[in-house]
């Protein structure tokens, strides 16, 4: 694709090469660069782009766009037939070169974008597939994969949750040509400090909670917040969990478009609030209130909680022109999500919940709401995640304290730790003594074997925390995982 590079806002401060050039792809890992690429220099917590500007031209890049032009400059001599371009920030330019290149994809797809601390997955996933179920083909873009409207597509994520911004344009631009006609994706903090979503204009903004989460990256609170409530700035609408003490009431100060509230509360006087919630062997019923009207709920999931996130997803459809009754009519063929309250059935009535909750508030809420299915005995998995904040791990301990019959102490992701003393780190949030029987195991197959090893009859198997992307972050690598797998193998063996 011909790209004149002044028809592109990238902010530049400094310019050298030809005007225009025919570019190929967009790059901004060196390794990825072949002829004719836009090589971005992207300076990260770990590297710096622009120490490969050499490997980049040596594979052809057509165009070197970074923010140091100290470090671009002294290339241009030996390379005049390449553009070399500076600008103040490498990742809005990115950014606006991606939107750009993919010839604004983005504007054939109504997006949906939701941030929070629990509840991203399921509730983009819940969006995705209430979408669809309604007949508007929908993408989505999240921590369980990439999918189009007929199910996940083959792409190597750059991100865990949500992807680089030329990632994400490619990926609406295959939405689009699939015909797709909306995207539902989760909105990360990091992301939204990164740039990842700028120059994007949500048609839906959703907000589930906020808690302590990322200070490992955000260092404090108020950075975090501050994050979050960017996504709002970049809506048309939204929808607000009025019962987060967290940052509703920021977002409700701040939004000058149409907002729907939503809340458990019949005295929040929220737009939509959800109750009479009760839990049935196929899932769970509630009452839905939307303008002064009743509305009964019937769906096969499970988590009383869930059907808050249910009630966000429903927001946006309502926000994207969907009736209610229309939107009602199409709950009971709503799929589980992967990894989120996921129920797997075992041999002798047992039960296995797959739910990563990763962070104390989302795993005391899922501890509670399994305890509420029939059971004889609750194991349940709690892992620290080895490339996140230490001081989290502790509190993981403390959330499950109490209740469960048997707690498994692993780690996710261990990175460059030693999975010792991310194990060790969560045992501190225990009391001493143990108020359940407490095991460890020092990878996290170990871990769901011992799980399932101790399970008996008519017991439930809760394996939380973070194993996400199929895949452990071991030393860099990672190295394929799955816990479906493992538990079918166990059961396998056991026959």
């Amino acid at each position: 694709m011909e790209i004149q590079f002044n028809h592109v806002q990238l902010a530049e401060e400094h310019r050298l090469g030809p005007v225009s050039q025919e570019i190929s792809s967009i790059a901004y890992n060196s390794a990825e660069v072949i002829s004719g690429s836009a090589f971005f220099c992207i300076v990260g917590e770990n590297t710096d782009g622009h120490l490969y500007i050499s490997e980049a031209l040596e594979k052809g890049a057509a165009a070197i766009i970074g923010s140091d032009w100290q470090q671009v400059k002294p290339y241009a001599e030996a390379f005049p037939n390449v553009t070399f371009i500076a600008v103040k920030d490498s990742r809005s330019a990115l950014a606006a070169f991606s939107i750009h290149f993919f010839e604004r994809a983005q504007d054939r797809l109504v997006k949906v974008g939701v941030t929070g601390t629990n509840g991203k997955t399921t509730t983009a996933t819940y969006v995705y597939n209430l979408f669809n179920l309604l007949g508007m083909p929908c993408g989505f873009l999240g921590t369980t994969g990439i999918y189009n409207s007929s199910g996940k597509t083959p792409y190597k994520k750059s991100t865990p949750t949500t992807p680089i911004s030329s990632d994400i344009h490619q990926i609406f631009s295959h939405l689009a040509a699939f015909g797709d006609r909306a995207a539902a994706m989760e909105v990360s903090s990091i992301a939204l400090d990164q740039k990842r979503v700028e120059g994007i204009l949500f048609d839906v903004a959703i907000h589930t909670n906020i808690s302590e989460e990322h200070l490992e990256y955000h260092h404090t609170f108020e950075n975090y917040l501050a994050c979050k409530l960017q996504l709002f700035r970049q809506a048309k609408t939204a929808v607000v969990n009025i019962d987060d003490q967290g940052m509703a009431k920021e977002i409700l100060e701040a939004a000058d478009y149409p907002v729907l509230s939503y809340s458990q509360r019949l005295d929040s006087e929220a737009d939509l609030v959800w109750t009479n919630i009760r839990i049935e062997e196929s899932g769970m019923r509630f009452e839905l209130h939307f303008q002064q009207q009743v509305h009964e709920v019937k769906v096969p999931l499970f988590g009383e909680y869930n059907a808050g996130n249910l009630t966000a997803a429903i927001g946006a459809a309502l926000l994207s022109g969907v009736e209610m009754e229309q939107i009602v009519s199409v709950l009971p063929g709503m799929p589980q999500v992967e990894g989120r309250f996921q129920l797997i059935e075992g041999p002798e009535n047992r039960k296995i919940i797959l739910d990563y909750a990763h962070t104390p508030v989302a795993l005391d809420l899922v501890m509670r709401e399994v305890k509420k299915l029939p059971h004889n005995r609750l194991i349940t998995l709690v892992a620290g995640i080895g490339i996140r904040d230490f001081s989290k791990m502790p509190k993981m301990a403390k959330a499950a304290e109490g209740k469960a019959d048997v707690v498994v102490v692993t780690v996710d992701h261990p990175g460059f730790n030693d999975p010792n003393d991310v194990v060790n780190e969560v045992l501190k949030g225990f009391t001493v003594p143990y108020k359940q029987q407490v095991l460890t195991a020092t990878t996290r197959r170990a871990a769901v074997v011992t799980a399932l090893q101790e399970s008996g009859p008519n017991d439930i198997i809760l394996l939380s925390s973070g194993c996400i992307n199929g895949a452990q972050n071991i030393r860099g690598e990672f190295i394929p995982h799955s816990d479906e797998e493992i538990i079918a193998d166990f059961f396998l063996q056991q026959n």
